[in-house]
């Protein structure tokens, strides 16, 4: 671990944090901190911090190795996978010889390609209907993209081309010797002076200011799998930010929206329907809120509390399977207070518990029993 930041109190949540708040409080600093978005001195740090932190929280195995020992599993191992659990590649070990050697080893080449642009996230609200239906939503993101001002150059239109430079002549690496267990061998490192990139920029662009990207707001079209749910992560391809590599990816996090009547339990959906009790014991009709418009329904004489009654296939699709869940309506009969009950009403009652040899109290409460269950603390 980086100093002596507890994991925790770096992402702001208690130990006791679910999974869902963890992810929840490392996007809002991710976002926040994310170098091509902060250039404030030491935010590039922080957020190397917030992903190590993220990496071991989001796992629960090295969560439970953090909480027991203080310290993340293999922590300060050259080469290991700080982002792991994050869908990253993992642990690669032939990045040690590339460490050691400059990728001389195994015929991987001298230097690395061209920089990929960065992946983004983002999150999605999704209805019952789109999720049924499969719709083509959209989402708003601001992407890094080539700047218009300069066409990604990086050097002021009319100004002082970009300069080649002089410590590694253009090749962006400088050779170097390096003692290991194998013996002196010759290794590359990035150039020192040019960072890498071969060329010099003398004069930067007065937009990008020398970057070559600039921030951009896109709406990007995004198609939903038909029955998606709450936690999927859909990746749409190039639309992270722009990159001499290629373009990163866009992951987008699905949130479904509540439905103000009925509630999802994977495929199904679950209509809670309050009828009373002489509608349950005599049967009747009620009318069910369905994603395609109100339906009626009977109800069936002698229904019981929490009896279920299935509509077949109207529910969602199944995301990995043929077919469709059911809508179903669970009954919850709902028992009469005696302040709700008229004289004609109780001394109905009576004579239904009277013809069925039911015992109750017949007779009706008065002002002092009620005082005095008060004070005896009924």
């Amino acid at each position: 671990m980086t100093g002596q930041t507890d994991y925790y109190d770096l992402l702001g949540v208690a130990r006791t944090a679910a999974p869902d708040e963890i992810k929840s409080a490392y996007r809002k600093l991710a976002l926040k901190f994310h170098p091509d978005r902060n250039k404030e001195a030491g935010a590039a740090e922080q957020f190397a911090r917030i992903n190590e932190a993220y990496a071991v929280l989001s796992d629960g195995e090295k969560r439970a190795h953090y909480d027991r020992f203080g310290s993340a599993p293999g922590n300060g191992m050259p080469g290991g996978d700080p982002f792991g659990g994050m869908g990253g590649a993992g642990f690669d070990p032939m990045d040690i010889f590339e460490q050691l050697f400059g990728g001389a080893v195994g015929g991987r080449g001298g230097r690395r390609g061209p920089a990929r642009g960065d992946d983004l996230e983002t999150e999605a609200h999704v209805t019952l209907l789109q999720a049924r239906a499969g719709d083509e939503i959209e989402v708003n993101v601001d992407r890094l993209t080539t700047c218009e001002h300069c066409q990604g150059n990086r050097s002021e239109p009319g100004g002082k081309p970009p300069k080649t430079c002089t410590t590694c002549k253009g090749a962006g690496a400088v050779r170097a010797q390096a003692r290991t267990i194998f013996g002196v061998v010759d290794t590359q490192q990035p150039c020192p002076t040019c960072r890498g990139e071969g060329v010099l920029i003398e004069d930067p662009c007065t937009v990008c200011r020398g970057r070559g990207r600039t921030l951009k707001a896109e709406t990007v079209k995004v198609k939903l799998p038909r029955g998606i749910d709450e936690g999927y992560r859909i990746r749409v391809s190039g639309m992270g930010n722009e990159g001499p590599g290629g373009n990163g990816d866009l992951y987008v996090h699905i949130e479904m929206e509540r439905h103000a009547e009925l509630r999802r339990e994977q495929e199904h959906l679950i209509y809670t329907s309050r009828i009373g009790f002489a509608k349950a014991a005599l049967g009747g009709q009620i009318t069910v809120p369905t994603l395609d418009g109100p339906q009626n329904v009977e109800v069936k004489a002698g229904t019981q509390h929490g009896e279920l009654h299935r509509l077949r296939g109207q529910g969602l699709p199944r995301l990995q399977g043929a077919g469709s869940g059911d809508l179903i309506v669970e009954y919850d009969v709902q028992v009469p207070k005696p302040a709700q009950l008229t004289p004609e009403a109780r001394e109905a009652l009576l004579a239904y518990a009277r013809a069925v040899g039911d015992e109750v109290n017949e007779k009706p409460e008065g002002f002092f029993d009620k005082v005095g269950k008060i004070f005896r603390g009924e």
